[in-house]
């Protein structure tokens, strides 16, 4: 059974930084990818960024390049977002998700699993 458990989200002021990570059980051992994506109140879903597992390849969305950076730990099952300059704007729901596809997927769709999510906060 896959299990996504993500941690490190909390209260923040602008500009200051976060580190979420995302432990991972449970994925079968061959090509995925493991994304993170976002969701603020009143809107939809958005892509956050994207690690192909065994090679590392990555993708940002173009919101958070230069400042969020998306890495993974294969010896801890984990993947790790870590987010500089906070803005207000950037306050929501992060999930972590995982899919059975080696293409660095923006689209939720393409992931079959997801954890629950973790808060964050950016205050002006």
């Amino acid at each position: 059974q896959v299990q996504l458990v993500e941690s490190g989200g909390g209260l923040v002021q602008a500009g200051g930084s976060l580190r979420l990570s995302c432990a991972a059980s449970g994925l079968p051992f061959s090509g995925y990818v493991m994304g993170w994506f976002r969701q603020a109140p009143g809107k939809e879903r958005e892509f956050v960024a994207a690690i192909r597992w065994f090679s590392g390849t990555t993708y940002s969305a173009d919101s958070v390049k230069g400042r969020f950076t998306i890495s993974r730990d294969n010896a801890k099952n984990t993947v790790y977002l870590q987010m500089n300059s906070l803005n207000p704007e950037d306050t929501a729901v992060y999930y972590c998700a995982a899919g059975l596809t080696n293409s660095l997927a923006t689209m939720g769709s393409a992931y079959n699993y997801w954890g629950q999510g973790t808060q964050v906060t950016v205050s002006s």
